[in-house]
Parts: structure tokens; sequence; C-alpha cells
């Protein structure tokens, strides 16, 4: 019976709570959701009618002077979008294909995200080409910037005297461009010596700081050394003192051992016999043939004297680069890198570098300039690893510190030579290696190079 008299208990006690107005389990009130107004959306007339009814960019696009600027006016009933202004390229048909392309701002003025502008003349030297600055015209003519005219082959214009006369080896380097092109090298600091497996450098010594120079892309070709050999043969000859890095502060490098950099010496030009019995110092590696239609002349010229190649580049408007400027550009800077490239391994398909006998394309071993593509260095110069050791400007000494624009001219047994060639091993590839055992008259296979030019 208790549990009777408790079960009726509860359920008095239970009764007695629902009509207290006690709920037991409750549900959570409801929020009420009320339907905001919210803003009416706009009928969009605005956009419509204005650029319709105003025709805005027809008389504000100074599509006076863009001509067809007008026809954008059309464009406005697109609404001020910068698309009306896309529209406007019609004024390219107006008198400047120039101002015209973009002439996007003239279309509605607020159109004006204006032109892109052309990137006009890249191959030109610095001609506005084509592109042009884009909406210039238009009132809302900020517009585009315009294309800044390309660098051609330096953005100098005139080519360098080796290329001029264009044809094989001249004017068909790499994707079929100038061999001279010549590309800038921002000046900086780096640590001449260091260590790189892919990681990042690591025991840096002997600091070096270089100002912005050019360096050549390619090394010189048969074909550009052919016309030097002409010049020479017609009595060309350089002056006491050519060659020096004159834009330098100072007139020069800065001399290791004090002063400034002496440039040529007409006592040199007994040494340089740009004839076939002297290019042709060995049998199968040579790449110099009598005549032009050898085969060979966008392969880098090899047997040249350190003498040779320094009259060859102040024949062509250039000199010969530093040691401390060769390196750097190798080294891409202050990222001193493993290789000229990066890190990647060079593999053996030639692709980073000619080295090691893999290439097999002729009987010289040696592969037409620019072939290793994929081994450009930081600032595009290709070849820094492998096909040829290059001949710098100075002595092999042991390293000055610091340096600043410097160069070894301490007279000693040998000149310097960097980057390896057509069939050294992978560890010569790395931009720290120098090399250089042999002296400046020697002629050998494995030798060619390339110039340096003021920035």
């Amino acid at each position: 019976m208790a549990p009777a008299r408790r079960f009726a208990s509860r359920a008095l006690w239970t009764a007695l709570l629902v009509a207290g107005g006690v709920r037991l389990g409750g549900c959570a009130g409801s929020t009420d959701v009320v339907p905001g107004t919210g803003g009416s959306t706009g009928a969009g007339t605005g956009g419509k009618g204005t650029a319709g009814d105003t025709g805005a960019a027809g008389t504000t696009g100074t599509a006076g002077t863009t001509g067809t600027a007008g026809t954008t006016g059309i464009a406005g009933t697109v609404g001020t979008t910068g698309t009306a202004g896309d529209t406007g390229t019609a004024g390219t048909t107006g008198t400047t294909g120039t101002a015209g392309t973009m002439g996007t701002a003239g279309t509605t003025g607020a159109g004006g995200r204006g032109g892109r502008g052309g990137g006009g003349g890249a191959a030109t030297g610095g001609a506005i080409g084509t592109g042009g600055a884009g909406g210039a015209t238009g009132s809302g003519g900020t517009g585009g910037s315009g294309g800044a005219g390309g660098s051609g082959s330096g953005g100098s214009g005139a080519p360098a005297p080796s290329c001029a006369p264009g044809g094989p080896g001249l004017t068909d380097c790499g994707p079929g461009e100038s061999c001279c092109t010549s590309l800038p090298v921002m000046g900086g600091t780096y640590n001449r010596t260091y260590r790189n497996s892919g990681s990042g450098p690591t025991g840096q010594a002997d600091p070096a700081t270089i100002s912005n120079f050019r360096l050549d892309k390619y090394m010189v070709t048969v074909g550009r050394y052919r016309q030097f050999a002409t010049a020479w043969t017609g009595g060309w000859r350089p002056a006491a003192g050519d060659g020096k890095h004159s834009y330098l502060t100072g007139g020069g490098l800065a001399a290791t051992a004090g002063g400034v950099e002496t440039g040529w010496s007409t006592t040199w030009a007994t040494s340089v016999k740009p004839t076939t019995a002297s290019l042709t110092c060995d049998g199968t590696h040579a790449t110099w043939t009598s005549s032009a239609t050898g085969g060979r002349e966008n392969l880098p010229i090899n047997c040249v004297n350190w003498e040779e190649s320094y009259a060859f580049c102040i024949w062509d408007g250039a000199f010969l680069p530093s040691e401390a400027e060769w390196e750097y550009a190798a080294a891409g800077g202050s990222q001193q890198r493993q290789y000229p490239w990066g890190s990647t391994a060079p593999g053996t398909m030639n692709q980073y570098a000619i080295y090691g006998g893999y290439y097999t394309g002729n009987s010289t071993g040696l592969a037409p300039v620019g072939t290793a593509a994929m081994g450009a260095g930081l600032w595009g110069q290709l070849d820094l690893a492998g096909e040829l050791w290059e001949w710098n400007l100075d002595w092999k000494n042991t390293y000055v510190s610091p340096c600043t624009d410097c160069v070894s001219l301490t007279t000693a047994t040998n000149r310097i030579v960097r980057g390896d060639n057509y069939g050294g091993v992978i560890n010569n590839l790395v931009p720290t290696v120098r090399g250089g055992d042999t002296a400046p008259e020697t002629r050998d296979p494995n030798f060619g190079f390339r110039c340096a030019r003021a920035p």
C-alpha cells in the first residue's frame, strides 16, 4: 500500500503544480521573425538612363582626339562601369592607335579603368609601339599608363657591331633573337665564397659589392667572332686604355692593389691572331670554320686567348666582366645559388647545362649557344655553367676583401676563367668554382667568353 500512496501523492503534486501555472519541460520561447522591409532594389535606371541619355563618352571622352571614342558613348548604355570604357577600344581607329587603344576612359569619364595601354614595342628598342597610353584622351583620362617600350637588344636601339650584319650566329640565338642580347644585372652585395647544397648558402666569406651593369645573354658565337676577325684583318686596333668600366665613379673598377683599372695595353695586340690557323687549336673540338658556310656560326667560339677576348669586347662596344661581376650574375647575387638556375640537378639531357660530354649533336661536343634553355640565371643569362670556361678580366690571385667594384690586376701566372665546360663534372657547375690554371696567351678548346656592358 505504501507504493500506491506515494504514486497518488506524486500525481496530486503534479496536478497542483499544473494548476499553479508551472510548466514541466516547457518549450523555448520562439523568436518572431518580422520580414524586413529591406532596401528596395533600385531599378537601375540611373546607370542605363544616364549613359544612354548623355552618351557621356561621346562628349566626355575627348573622343575629339580619338575619333571613334564617340562610339564609346553607345557603350555607355551598359552603365557607368569600366565595361563601357573597355568598349571604347573602338578608339583604336582614331588617328593615333596609341592613344586610342584603350580610349576607355572617354566613354563615361568614370569608366576609366582606362586602358591597360599596350605593352608596345618590346623588340623595337624603346618605341611606344602600337600599344599607347590607353584612355589618356578620355575625360576619365588616367587610363592606362601605356606600354613602356621594350628593351630590344638592351634598349639602346642600334645593335652591337658584331650582330649588325644579321644572319646565322648573329640574329638566330635561343628563340630566334639577337645573339648580342645584353641583359641588365641589378647590383648588390654577395659573398664570393660560400657553399650551397640546395638549402641555402653557408660558410660565407669574401664579400663583394657590385654596381649595376649588363651581361650578354649568350657567349660570343663563331658568327659574331667572324665579324671581329674581319675588322682586325682590316686594321682595327683598340686604343690604349680602352675597355674600362668608365661609367663607374673614378672612371673604372677599383684595382685590389690600389688605383683604377688601366684598360687595354697596346703591347697585347701581338697576341691577337684571329686566323684559321690559330682558331683551330684542336682538330675535334674547335668550333671555328674557315667560312661562314661551315654550319657552326651559332656555336660558341673557342680556341681564343684572353687578349683576343678582351679586344673583341672593346670592338663590340663592351668590356670583359670582372671575376666579381661574373660570379655575381652566376650566383644570383645575394641569393648565392647552388647552380645559376637554382637547385635542380642538371641531369643528363642538356636542359640546364652542357657538360659531362652528354651533348652529341655534332662532333665538337658543343651545342649552339642557349641550347640549355632551362639553365638561365637570375637575370636571364644562359650557359653560365658548362659549355665553355669563360675568360674574366682578372689575374688569378687570392681574394681581397672587402671588394667594391674591384678587379685583381696584380700580375700573376694565369688569368681567371669561370663556368666549366662541355666535358666537365657536375661539381664544377657551381658559381664559386675558380678556373684559370693557364696563361692568358693560351688557346684551349675549353675556353670561350662573353662581354659585359655599361648599364
